[in-house]
């Protein structure tokens, strides 16, 4: 959400038969990214530009990193831009072979850059400085209607569950006969 502080998650599948070692993330102009959780296995550094905010994150493998049958999830935390519409995340993932592969492209190419789109600041929210939500239990109410959370996976998936149990029953059932 716009003004916000939240959790982005980097997922890096490894897509040939030798590990992925290394990770480069640019931090894009809409997103003031502060926190970095640590992923075992791996170290983090940091580029800043003039201004002191940080430009990019590379994440190094200290171990043999992510064979050809894994993924990793490398996390981070900022404060979203109150303007900020979509946020294009531009990658770098290098092989332990020396290859880059750059997911920088546009929607629809082969190697697309990664975008979170950015949900408006609800109208009624008092946000302070630090992208908290002072504005009480009505404004939370409408908060939560307005980011289109939606109850329908919940009831496809007891929908789904009623419907395996029922299925298991007919089968044991036609197996008894």
């Amino acid at each position: 959400m716009q003004g916000s502080y939240e959790k982005f998650t980097v997922r890096v599948p490894t897509e040939k038969e030798v590990p992925t070692v290394k990770v480069e993330i640019k931090i894009p102009a809409e997103v003031a990214v502060s926190r970095f959780e640590p992923m075992a296995g791996w170290k983090y550094e940091l580029t800043k530009d003039s201004a002191g905010k940080i430009a990019s994150v590379v994440w190094t493998a200290t171990t043999d990193g992510l064979s050809s049958t894994e993924f990793g999830e490398f996390n981070m935390q900022g404060k979203v831009g109150d303007q900020a519409t979509s946020i294009s995340w531009k990658a770098y993932q290098t092989y332990k072979d020396g290859s880059v592969v750059e997911w920088i492209g546009a929607a629809g190419s082969d190697k697309p850059a990664s975008v979170t789109n950015v949900n408006p600041k609800p109208a009624a929210a008092k946000m302070d400085s630090d992208g908290h939500d002072h504005g009480g239990g009505a404004v939370a109410a409408a908060h939560d209607e307005d980011t289109g959370n939606s109850k329908l996976p919940l009831y496809l998936s007891i929908a789904a569950l009623v419907l395996g149990v029922l299925s298991l029953i007919t089968s044991l059932l036609k197996k008894g006969k």
